[in-house]
């Protein structure tokens, strides 16, 4: 990681010149569109013929274009749409249409560093990529705050593509929080390992594998969900507000002496490996083969799995009990 930037070492003023095409307007695309809008950045948000987004993006008082258009009105071009969408979109709509010395900006280095993209050497490449979901990077933005952003350079043409990506980060709100300098190739492969190791798989393979255990042993499914996914937030919203330290200060004395005997029994040195495994093969391009050609095959193993997944007894047992808990959102 680079050095970090705050809000009296950041300047808007290199984007306010220029006029931004946002690609794309779900989670991030209507964030970072709305709060560049409300910097007083000229915006213009770049969608696909018949986009249902259209007219939410009219409404919310944006100037819409088809993308390829957005782009050749562009100095910056911010690619908000899925990973697996994007080298199509490029070769359509944005690489015919981009002017040289432009700046080409991500929100994740996934298409960049594993060669789906490559722009031409005339082109700058920049990531802004903020450390939060969409509808909080708004909702942060339009109480004066804002959340933690990273950026990066992968091509730098103009000289100046890190003043560019550090003035986008400020526009939507980055700088008040604070910004991050990191590399595409540190981003991308922390982003998947964090995703696949700990956050996602890790994450629910250890959910079901305790649910199971409780379950095979003879007790109720309604405890065993309670016990290994409902308390889960718990844990990590304490976590989240003040590290392992906060969380194990706040369970009780029982709970904390399970986590420090226990924990190292469950995640093992073999469980270790694996990591280092995965890791592996996120470095050497193993899993962004499998993932774009699993694309290309029309995605037979991940449509699957998510039907086998949502078909598992701990969804019906959560789903039920969940209904109970009127505080939670539907």
């Amino acid at each position: 990681m680079g050095r970090m930037y705050y809000q009296d070492e950041v300047s808007q003023a290199k984007i306010d010149d220029k006029t931004v095409a946002v690609i794309g307007y779900g989670s991030q695309g209507h964030a970072h569109a709305l709060n560049l809008h409300e910097s007083g950045v000229n915006v213009i948000v770049g969608l696909y013929e018949g986009s249902p987004s259209w007219a939410k993006a009219e409404e919310d008082g944006l100037k819409v274009a088809l993308a390829a258009d957005a782009v050749k009105q562009a100095d910056v071009v911010m690619i908000l749409v899925n990973d697996e969408k994007q080298a199509k979109l490029y070769g359509e709509s944005i690489k015919p249409n981009l002017k040289p010395g432009s700046y080409l900006a991500f929100a994740h280095g996934f298409n960049i560093h594993y060669g789906q993209i490559i722009p031409d050497a005339s082109i700058n490449v920049i990531m802004i990529a903020p450390k939060g979901p969409g509808h909080t990077v708004r909702s942060q933005y339009q109480e004066g705050k804002g959340v933690p952003c990273l950026v990066a350079v992968h091509q730098d043409p103009s000289g100046d593509s890190l003043e560019v990506a550090l003035s986008y980060a400020a526009g939507i709100g980055g700088a008040r929080a604070g910004i991050f300098e990191t590399s595409f190739i540190e981003e991308t492969e922390t982003d998947l390992f964090g995703e696949q190791t700990v956050l996602c798989g890790g994450l629910s393979a250890l959910i079901k594998a305790g649910y199971e255990t409780l379950v095979d042993a003879g007790y109720s499914p309604e405890m065993a969900y309670f016990e290994c996914c409902h308390e889960v937030k718990l844990i990590v919203d304490m976590i989240n507000q003040g590290g392992l330290s906060y969380m194990r200060y706040s369970v009780s004395d029982t709970a904390e002496y399970g986590d420090y005997s226990v924990g190292d029994r469950i995640i093992t040195e073999e469980t270790r490996r694996e990591m280092r495994k995965v890791l592996g093969e996120i470095q050497d391009g193993t899993f962004a083969r499998n993932w774009i050609l699993e694309n290309q095959a029309n995605r037979p193993y991940f449509n699957a799995k998510k039907r086998l997944e949502a078909a598992h007894p701990i969804e019906t047992v959560g789903k039920k009990l969940r209904s109970l808990m009127s505080w939670l959102k539907k």
